[in-house]
């Protein structure tokens, strides 16, 4: 009886909430109507659904654990073209919209997605990375997709345009092509900005080959398609502040109608039926409206099976982000995917201690080792915890059974990175991130250690600070003078707030941890490493602080002297407990001795002592020469020094002997960096190496790899509500501006909370936070999914551009790309060849020929060759690449400066600077005052740019003024600066600068220095911390740091308008014409007249 009402009770459960589902679905996306405005297709959980276009119950088209979306109508109304992932990156599928088993059109990894059908219903437009023209003289950005055309039968593309044209569809004589551009890398979820950058509508003259700009607001246009009867224009636009749909006629784009008058949110995806009707998306629900009507929205019920279970089991022996080492060195805690676990080194038992959708991080033993210490972000707070094994005859995590939590402190204020005090009476944390406080276990009282003025935490986990043996003393990092330059200072742990800075080198001094048993420090540094030519990064030491001279004089002592000081304090201490011996025999029996011996356990460490007075002649390096550092840590003999450096592929950990003088590699890792720790006799060092936990041993050196085995049930749901709070709460906390541009970000959580029990995908996931980030208007934003699919499709390339004109059997060659598979001193092919087999299969006109190259990459591949011209065929083996966007962008660059050389007659020279980074910089360097170092001028283009940090580098790179003159017996031979450009200089600007690369044409300008020429960049200047979530397949950004102008404005959405403003015409820049490079020529030639 009792199983019957078990069963009937649970499917009335499950009765309840699949009618719940099925009353009120939402996050419907991507709707589109069909011809005769009957029927509308969208996208729910990522299958294709159809619902009548009146409302009712929807049914799946689609039913597959892939995800399918964005579906268009053929002309028909009988077939549905979508993008799904089926094989590891989006292809284009055809299906009856009566469901059935879908076709596969397109084959090329390069994510393709439908646009729209032809008028006739013959092709399919769609917009993927396959490859431009050769004549193309448009940057060759890796996200700027170029058009296409595809058989509903599938077969070889057609390309129809060159230059990016998303959205598009033809009108129904197929003279005229819609469609909206793309001109750079913001998400495209981001709302309100008015830049350069936003996306306009466009028409293309099939005829006459020529585009005109249709849009003309400052802001957003987007999804634009044409009525029934090809008189006017409907698209998306924020002319009026948010996103709504309206028209204009084609032949009068200025006399715009707005059609909708949403608020609050967006319209999204407009699709228009023969009759004028149009469906679009509204804050998460499909809406209908009748030519000149009101909008309606579509009620929609769905009741489908869920694609996979909702708690999932999961086994994680590996992906561990952080540890900590039991006292004793028998248990090592860690956490993955946003749990503690607790691992044995011996066995492998591994033991779950928390289990919560939120995230727990800063895990620590306490120093008995009978608690374990953790931060949680909990009811709207980070807080602390603690969790102890309950039976006392379980004497370790491992293996227990019955674990209880506490709470250590919870409050509105966030709080983590704890630590226990060395006698486990004391936690120190991290208030609101910067804030160094300490909380006392039994009276709970609270106490500031460190003020948050001398902080700034750019990403959570990056501060530091460390307590002393004696619990007396925290070693810290701190900003004294700016931000990213920090120094370590001591500061007493009473709260006095009695800070002395140690370092005070004006170079990067952190990480100071306590060695010889608080006589000493050893901290990083980089006032002796190499350091990068441009932008941030450079090698650092590890240098040791004495505090005493006693302990200085004591670490100077030669190997003799050293074993001649310890035999006499050998023999001395063992006299001395000869002594004690004797005494205690005499005087007490055995049960005292015991209790002294017990006291003596407990005596605590003894008061450190510092001499402040000559801390600066007491500082040692103990690495042979700089490195990349990860972490490091001294014996507490003082005898070894293990660090973890990286000189070329990874990590590997070092040892310097610092008795013997002698540094080695011990473990070759070439590993990710790490944290490391002894255990308390310190005869074994744990360390992590990426994901991976290691011990060694101290005297041998061996290697020791730490299993574990972490089970959990995953409750995707709970996690993902989680996560959103977490986002949301993140950017309230770190958002740059403390306003939020003003938005009601209360309002907006609880608005799109709502779509959260409907989203089961992290595609949709992403898409929702992009959504909500993006109300924020701000650069930086928006969310992301890594998607993987290690078995998926792999389309091999090349190396080649292709001749789209030639429509016969077989890829006809028009350009060999330099470096490429095809580019070998002994092979004959070159353009005009016709590849006419590959691996012995006739590539045929109307078929795909990537099934042959998929998984090629690095693999012999048999191309079966004919040239037209000798009428000879022949055969060659070629090893195709997975990429070829390195060969490209060379290739552009070569060609940019022979068209200047051209142009300017071999006066002026050019360099692109590629990303704001390093490498960059010196490639721009060398270029600059080696191959150009004679020439009259430079250009300096810095088009689609992504960012980094080098626009200092850069300004004093291109400042050069000259103050004095090279001259060995009257010979003129340079001149002083040396390592400067001190000539006429000009800037070549576009939409597609971002980040850093804005904040250089902004220096540029401001400092006079020269010319910006081009078109105006979008205000992007801001510093982003790229969060990675404890789903790491997902991540978002938040722009942290804004950069104000001399008139205390923040530059962030300040568009960096140009001194001479150049489109580059469509027409003329895919023909190969730069006409913002000619410009930038022209210029500098009338200024060296």
């Amino acid at each position: 009886m009792i199983k019957k009402l078990f069963f009937i009770t649970t499917f009335l459960v499950a009765l309840a909430k699949s009618l719940l589902g099925a009353e009120s679905p939402t996050w419907l996306r991507y709707p589109a109507i069909s011809p005769d405005g009957t029927t509308i297709v969208f996208q729910y959980q990522g299958d294709i659904f159809k619902v009548d276009a009146n409302g009712g119950m929807a049914t799946a088209i689609t039913s597959n654990s892939a995800y399918d979306t964005q579906p268009v109508w053929s002309p028909d109304g009988k077939t549905i073209a979508f993008a799904s992932d089926r094989f590891g990156n989006f292809d284009i599928f055809t299906i009856s919209i009566e469901g059935g088993s879908p076709n596969r059109i397109t084959y090329h990894s390069g994510n393709e997605k439908p646009s729209s059908f032809t008028p006739d219903g013959k092709y399919i437009l769609f917009s993927g990375l396959i490859s431009d023209t050769p004549k193309n003289a448009m940057f060759p950005s890796g996200g700027v997709p170029e058009l296409y055309s595809i058989s509903v039968n599938g077969g070889r593309e057609n390309q129809i345009l060159t230059s990016p044209a998303l959205n598009a569809s033809y009108s129904s004589d197929q003279n005229l092509l819609l469609y909206q551009d793309q001109k750079g890398y913001e998400n495209q979820w981001r709302k309100h900005h008015t830049s350069s950058v936003t996306r306009d509508i466009w028409i293309y003259d099939v005829n006459n080959k020529k585009h005109q700009k249709f849009s003309s607001f400052k802001g957003e246009d987007l999804n634009p398609i044409f009525s029934s009867d090809n008189k006017d224009v409907y698209y998306l636009s924020e002319k009026a502040g948010s996103m709504n749909i309206w028209k204009a006629p084609v032949n009068n784009a200025s006399v715009l109608t707005q059609v909708t008058h949403f608020e609050k949110h967006p319209v999204r995806f407009i699709t228009i039926a023969n009759n004028n009707t149009l469906a679009f998306s509204y804050n998460g629900d499909i809406y209908t409206q009748a030519a000149n009507g009101q909008s309606n929205k579509v009620e929609i019920r769905i009741n489908a099976d869920i694609k996979e279970n909702p708690i999932v089991y999961k086994q994680m022996r590996g992906g561990a982000g952080e540890m900590s080492v039991s006292p004793d060195g028998k248990e090592v805690a860690f956490i993955v995917r946003g749990e503690v676990f607790v691992t044995s080194v011996e066995y492998g038992t591994t033991k779950r201690i928390t289990n919560t959708p939120e995230q727990e991080r800063g895990v620590s033993f306490s120093p008995d080792g009978k608690a374990l210490l953790y931060a949680s972000e909990r009811n709207g707070s980070w807080n602390l915890y603690q969790t102890k094994v309950v039976r006392e005859v379980e004497t370790n995590f491992a293996n227990s059974t019955l674990l209880k939590e506490e709470v250590v402190l919870e409050s509105t204020p966030e709080t983590f990175q704890a630590k226990f005090s060395p006698d486990g009476k004391e936690v120190a944390f991290l208030e609101e991130r910067v804030i160094l406080k300490v909380i006392n276990l039994e009276s709970k009282k609270v106490r500031t250690i460190l003020e948050g003025k001398w902080n700034y935490s750019y990403s959570d986990g990056d501060q530091y600070y460390d307590w002393s043996p004696d619990g007396k003393w925290f070693l810290v990092n701190f900003y004294p003078h700016t931000l990213f330059m920090s120094d370590v200072a001591l500061i007493d742990a009473q709260g006095n707030k009695t800070l002395k800075n140690i370092t005070e080198s004006g170079y990067s001094d952190n990480s100071a941890r306590w060695s010889l048993k608080g006589k000493a420090m050893i901290w990083f540094t980089d006032k002796r490493g190499f350091r990068s030519h441009g932008s941030w990064g450079s090698q650092s030491d590890v240098y040791a602080q004495f505090f005493t001279q006693e302990a200085f004089d004591d670490f100077k002592l030669s190997k003799e002297e050293r074993e001649i000081k310890e035999t006499v304090e050998k023999e001395a201490k063992k006299k001395k407990e000869e002594a004690e011996k004797k005494e205690d025999n005499k005087k007490k029996g055995k049960k005292d001795k015991k209790k002294k011996s017990e006291e003596k356990d407990e005596k605590t460490d003894e008061a450190l002592k510092i001499d402040f007075s000559g801390l600066e002649d007491r500082q040692v390096c103990l690495t042979i020469n700089p490195s990349r550092l990860s972490d490091a840590i001294l014996t507490p003999d003082g005898k070894k020094l293990f660090y973890l450096s990286k000189f070329e592929d990874g990590y590997d950990l070092w040892v310097n002997d610092l008795v013997e003088n002698e540094t080695k590699k011990i473990l070759d890792l070439k590993g990710g960096g790490g944290a490391m720790q002894f255990d308390k006799d310190a005869k074994n060092l744990f360390l992590m190496s990426g994901k991976s936990i290691i011990k060694v041993d101290v005297a041998s050196n061996k290697r020791k790899n730490i299993s574990y085995n972490a089970e959990m049930y995953l409750d995707k749901a709970a996690e993902r509500d989680y996560m959103f709070e977490h986002v949301w709460r993140q950017m309230k906390k770190k958002f740059y501006d403390p306003k939020l541009h003003g938005v009601d970000w209360d309002f907006y959580k609880e608005e799109y909370k709502q779509f959260l029990p409907h989203i089961t995908n992290n595609y949709d996931y992403a898409e929702m936070l992009s959504e909500l980030l993006g109300e924020l208007n701000a650069s930086h934003t928006g969310s992301g999914y890594r998607a993987s699919s290690p078995n998926g499709d792999n389309t091999a390339n090349l190396g080649a551009f292709f001749d789209w004109n030639y429509k016969g059997d077989g890829l006809k060659i028009a350009e060999v790309l330099e470096k490429g598979p095809l580019h070998k001193a002994d092979s004959k092919i070159k353009a005009g060849v016709i590849i006419e087999k590959i691996d012995g299969v006739s590539l045929n006109k109307d078929k795909s020929h990537y099934p042959l190259l998929n998984h090629k990459s690095g693999k012999q591949v048999l191309l079966s060759l004919y040239n037209p011209e000798s009428k000879k065929r022949w055969d060659e083996i070629v090893k195709p690449i997975s990429y070829t966007g390195d060969l490209l962008y060379e290739r552009w660059v070569k060609n940019c400066q022979k068209e200047c050389d051209k142009l300017s007659n071999g006066r002026i020279g050019y360099v692109h600077v590629k990303g704001m980074n390093s490498a960059s910089f010196r490639k721009v360097y060398s270029e600059m005052l080696g191959k150009y170092g004679t020439r009259d001028a430079i250009i300096v283009d810095t088009r689609f740019n992504g960012g980094g940090w080098l626009h200092d580098d850069l300004i004093t790179l291109l400042n050069g003024k000259e103050y004095a003159k090279f001259s060995p017996r009257d010979q003129l031979m340079g001149s002083d600066p040396m390592s400067k450009w001190k000539k006429p200089s000009a800037v070549l600007i576009n939409e597609g600068n971002y980040s850093d690369a804005c904040a250089f044409p902004y220096a540029y300008q401001y400092l006079k220095i020269g010319k910006l020429i081009g078109m105006p960049v979008p205000g992007t200047m801001t510093a982003v911390w790229w969060e990675t979530l404890q789903d790491e397949s997902l991540y978002f950004g938040m722009p942290q740091v804004g950069i104000k102008d001399m008139k205390g404005d923040y530059i962030e959405n300040q568009q960096i308008e140009p001194d001479i403003r150049v489109e580059n015409n469509f027409e003329m820049v895919t023909e190969g014409k730069d006409q913002q490079l000619q410009k930038a020529v022209e210029h500098l030639l009338q200024n060296l007249k």
